[in-house]
């Protein structure tokens, strides 16, 4: 089987990287094309997934439609070279425009409920869209549900265990501090407009009650404030989880990174008020080791909560082999599904 798979964000290559793996064992041939987006390019070469670049997008309406006539005209051109049997994506209308012209079946996953322009222009060419069963929206007939989240694709026990030399990496001595991260995100995607999380103020009265209570540490998607820099991560993009795994307290305005603290058995807090439109959040929020919030105030008392309780991490760890052992292997299901369907 020859399949391109196109890649338009960091998580997407998370996404796909074991699917790559273990079907490429399997004599499965694969093209990647992907958005020079954020660290997208970095995870691809840290996994050694050769890749085709699609440029970096546009911003502006005419600059987006521009782009999107420039990525379906890349992945149509390799496609014709490639001549692939399936399209392979997280929500890529890219895929899906070029798998309809080239009449090749374009399969695409997605757990996006608010992405409405996205959807709009990749879902009328998709033969089959799979999603955690909690999402809120029907795609009919080519709907299919899965019992468990994205990220299971790279978090379940079978594919992930984690590294603690990055502990020496960030010169961290576990048994002497706590470690917190903090995740700031851009609020730049198409999907995220109208929408928010902590304001200056409320990053500034974060970061000083964790920097009092451990050692912090913060990612962020765009520019920080000149007084956090020297919270900034140093690390490679591919140790994040590892990383993730051994802090006692993640918290941001991420969601994504929010739902896999959760299941790698670390406390999260998150503050985005586009929340309530995932459903995959009312999977894991059940468990009791994410905690969600439109309020700054209510999400900082939270913090200060958890930083004052001595079992928290214990009691997340708990709760993240539960969350597991009611969650299938999200690869495992996607093996079958695009074997099922070729």
């Amino acid at each position: 089987m020859r399949i391109i798979i196109d890649i338009g964000h960091p998580a997407h290559v998370h996404y796909f990287k074991n699917f790559i793996k273990i079907m490429s064992k399997q004599n499965h041939s694969f093209l990647v094309v992907s958005r020079d987006k954020e660290i997208t390019f970095s995870l691809l070469k840290d996994y050694n997934i050769p890749y085709i670049s699609r440029g970096k997008g546009a911003k502006g309406l005419f600059g987006k439609l521009l782009y999107l006539i420039k990525g379906d005209f890349i992945l149509l051109i390799n496609a014709i070279k490639f001549k692939p049997d399936l399209f392979l994506s997280f929500g890529s209308s890219y895929a899906a425009h070029a798998a309809f012209i080239y009449r090749k079946p374009h399969i695409s996953f997605d757990d996006t409920e608010h992405a409405k322009i996205e959807q709009l222009l990749y879902v009328p060419f998709t033969k089959l869209i799979a999603t955690p069963k909690e999402f809120k929206k029907s795609f009919g007939k080519k709907h299919i549900r899965f019992d468990s989240s994205m990220d299971f694709a790279y978090l379940h026990s079978n594919h992930f265990q984690p590294d603690k030399n990055i502990l020496s990496l960030i010169n961290h001595d576990k048994k002497n501090e706590k470690l917190y991260l903090v995740r700031f995100v851009s609020w730049t995607a198409s999907h995220d407009k109208g929408y928010s999380g902590f304001t200056l103020e409320g990053k500034r009265k974060l970061v000083s009650i964790l920097a009092k209570y451990g050692k912090l540490l913060i990612s962020s998607e765009g520019n920080l404030p000149i007084e956090f820099e020297k919270y900034r991560i140093q690390i490679p993009p591919s140790k994040i989880h590892d990383l993730m795994y051994y802090c006692d307290l993640i918290v941001g305005e991420s969601g994504s990174m929010a739902t896999e603290a959760a299941i790698l058995g670390t406390p999260s807090v998150v503050i985005n008020s586009s929340i309530h439109h995932f459903g995959v959040f009312d999977r894991i929020k059940k468990y009791k080791s994410l905690f969600t919030y439109n309020d700054e105030n209510e999400a900082i008392e939270k913090v200060n909560e958890i930083v004052n309780n001595s079992n928290s991490k214990n009691e997340a760890i708990e709760i993240a082999r539960k969350i597991e052992r009611e969650s299938i292997d999200t690869t495992k299901f996607m093996i079958e599904l695009i074997s099922q369907n070729i």
